[in-house]
This record gives structure tokens, sequence and C-alpha cells, in this order.
């Protein structure tokens, strides 16, 4: 079976590929709501187009997408850098002494991903998974120069990390940040990183999918993350993914592979999770993550006559709501009885859950919409109006949002 590996750290390790019941990998096109059961909601604003980049014409016998790349890479790779994850060799001889010019207290490189400067002030973003744990940290910027860095600031659940370095004397060249909205599938991106220690190396691909939700902790998962062919191996985690104009749009942080190289599926953590959770991360050390208490999935038509409900309907039905959550408080429902299904892999086996089909007048068609909306635009403490359809007719139920616990009481 294939496995999603840690992309980033040159000792990545596996996790073994499993579905989540807080998120919903599956995607459903999106219906009316029925007659008898209309659903008033704001209808989502369509983006703004964005021209495309504009790339200066290329030199004698360069094509304009290999002048893309030579732009992209002579603008960003001033701003990745190697991080390095050094440790107490602790190296002793049977008789206890010790290598020749190597005491036990020295530091050892252990290992290594990657990271780009955020700002002139000496923070640097990474992966948490690079740096999680780490005694020192090394940071070496292309020109060769290097630093000692002080992790200030870790979050699990978005697997970001910032790095903090003495300016002082040192070229720092913070990345520009794009928008996810003006991303579209088939675009070209680039990643720059350093695979197996290999500094500053550039690969190229396309957007595969967007919208993918990506294991992080326990049961939860990253939601609206990017897929990328672009070759994305073990050292890279931590780097950014770019678009054309050179700006980042996700940061690197996983593949899918049988053999912990790349295998042409890669994942990146969008820029709408990193914009929100950086500056916490430097102002506070930590990010809190909105959090509702309710596991479930997307709302299949096949699933309706098992749970009672119109096969025209669409959203995320809830199959269990935790204890002592905002869902709980709130009153929200999970399944009560036996829904009888024949297709327990797609339908819960449970019937009289609610289904939320707009959080905020925003519609929700399935069940990564109310994680991406949590996510993008609530934070703990805000309270938000959940429209559900329950026993054949429309509810509004406010639910106060809480932060995501750092375990979950079943």
């Amino acid at each position: 079976m294939a496995a999603l590996v840690l992309g980033g750290c040159t000792l990545a390790f596996l996790a073994a590929v499993a579905l989540f019941t807080l998120r919903d990998s599956g995607g459903v096109t999106a219906a009316p709501p029925p007659q008898a059961i209309p659903v008033v909601v704001t209808p989502r604003p369509l983006p703004t187009p964005v021209p495309p980049p504009v790339v200066q014409p290329p030199l004698q016998g360069m094509d304009y997408e290999t002048a893309a790349l030579v732009s992209i890479y002579e603008q960003v790779n001033p701003s990745v850098v190697n991080v390095t994850v050094l440790g107490h060799s602790g190296l002793t001889f049977p008789d206890g002494s010790t290598p020749e010019g190597l005491g036990p207290e020295d530091f050892l490189p252990i290992s290594s991903g990657s990271g780009f400067v955020w700002d002139t002030q000496g923070h640097i973003v990474t992966n948490n998974h690079v740096v999680e744990g780490a005694e020192e940290v090394q940071v070496t910027f292309s020109d060769g120069t290097v630093a000692i860095a002080e992790v200030i600031g870790t979050d699990v659940d978005s697997d970001l990390a910032v790095l903090r370095i003495d300016p002082e004397g040192y070229n720092l060249v913070p990345v520009r940040l794009g928008r996810l909205e003006d991303v579209r599938v088939g675009m070209r991106v680039a990643a720059i990183g350093n695979p197996f220690g290999l500094a500053g190396t550039l690969t190229s691909g396309i957007v595969s999918a967007l919208g993918r939700s990506i294991p992080a902790r326990d049961r939860f998962s990253i939601p609206d993350s990017i897929q990328t062919d672009a070759a994305i191996n073990p050292g890279n985690s931590g780097g950014p993914l770019l678009n054309e104009r050179g700006e980042v749009i996700g940061v690197n942080a996983q593949i899918r592979s049988e053999v912990r190289s790349n295998s042409g599926v890669g994942f990146a953590i969008p820029v709408t999770i990193v914009e929100r959770v950086v500056p916490a991360l430097i102002e506070q050390g930590y990010y809190e993550h909105s959090y509702i208490g309710v596991s479930g999935g997307t709302l299949s038509p096949i699933c309706a006559d098992d749970l009672g409900v119109p096969k025209e309907l669409r959203g995320a039905v809830i199959a269990e709501v935790l204890p002592n959550t905002p869902a709980s408080r709130a009153g929200l429902r999970g399944g009560s009885e036996p829904s009888g299904t024949h297709y327990p892999s797609i339908c819960p086996d449970m019937r009289g859950g609610d289904v939320i089909v707009a959080i905020n007048d925003y519609p929700v068609t399935k069940f990564d919409d109310l994680l991406v909306y949590l996510q993008r635009y609530t934070s703990p403490g805000d309270t938000v109006t959940l429209t559900v359809w329950r026993d054949g007719e429309q509810v509004l139920i406010d639910v106060v949002l809480a932060a995501r616990p750092t375990s979950i009481e079943r």
C-alpha cells in the first residue's frame, strides 16, 4: 500500500494512509437543494480573473517556460534555506573514550529539511516535523553563510514552525505570498529546496489537484492542501511551492510513495493556512485552530434512503457529536439508530444525524467545505450559524467555536 511520507525530513517517517473521520476526501458535484426544502444561502463570489503572469521575452534560444523557471529561481533561491537539526553526539568507544576532536557535548547533524525567509527580522518558516524535538537548528543560506536558529513557535496541526536567527550581518530576502484563489489545476508550479541535502534544487510541474485533505495529528487533517507532480523528495519539506510569479502558494510537506521518494504525488500546505498560522507563531509561539467537535462525511444520494433524507440534498452529514464540545453544547445531533446501509464504506451506519448545508450562509456541499471555512475564516470564540437539515426541515443553530483540544474525548 502507498504511504504518505513527511517528505521534508531526510529521516522522514512513513504515515499510514487512513481515513480520518474528521475529513472526507471524496467529492460530490453540487446540485440545487430540493424544491420542498430550499436553503437560502449567499452564493460564493467568483474569484476575480487574474491576468496571466508577464514573462519577459526570453533570451535568444530560450523558450518562455525556461525563462519563467529561470526567473523564479533567481528571485526566490536567495530566500530558501537548508534547515539542519543538530543533536549531541554522545559518541564514545567501548573503553569510554571519545573520537579525536569530538566531545560528547558536541553537536552533529541528525536530519535536514528546507525553509524560507519570512521577513528581515530573522524569522524563517519550515515544517514542524522537520524541527520537532530539535536541540539545536542550523540554517544555511544560498550564499553559504550559516546561522544557529531558535525554534520560537510550532503548530503540529498545520505542520508549520517558525525559527529565528539574529539577522545582523545576514542578507535576508523575504518571500512574497501568492493567493490560493488564483491557483488553478494545470497551472505550472516550481519547488525549491534541499532534497537529500542537495541545496538549492529547483523542480517544476503543475498543480495536479486542489482542496486535498492530508493527515495531521490524531484524527485531524489539513484541508485545502495543494497536490503537485513537481518532484518532492526527503529534504524538500518546509520549502516553498511557487507560482509562475515566484510567489509562495504553499509549503511542501508530504509525498505519497511506496519508496520514500518522489512518485509524482506531493502535497503542500496552502498559503491560506500559512498566512494565518505564521504570524501567530511569531507573536505568541502557538496557534489555536477552531473546533466544533463532530465527525462525519459527505452526503451522497446513494445514502439518502437509508438516512431518510431527499436524494437531492447535499451537505456534510454528522455521524457523531463528541461530548463536551461546541457541537454538543449547541445541540447538534449525530446518528442515533442503525441505518441498515449495505454500503458502510460510503454511508453512515447510524441515521438521524444532522446534515449541515451552510455555515454563515456559505454553502456546504461536502464535509471538507466545513473544514475549509473553519480554517480560513474563523477563530476560537467566534459564533457561527449552521444551516442544518433535521427532521424534514431547515434549522438554524448557533455554535460558539472552541480551540482544538490536544486530545479527543470520546
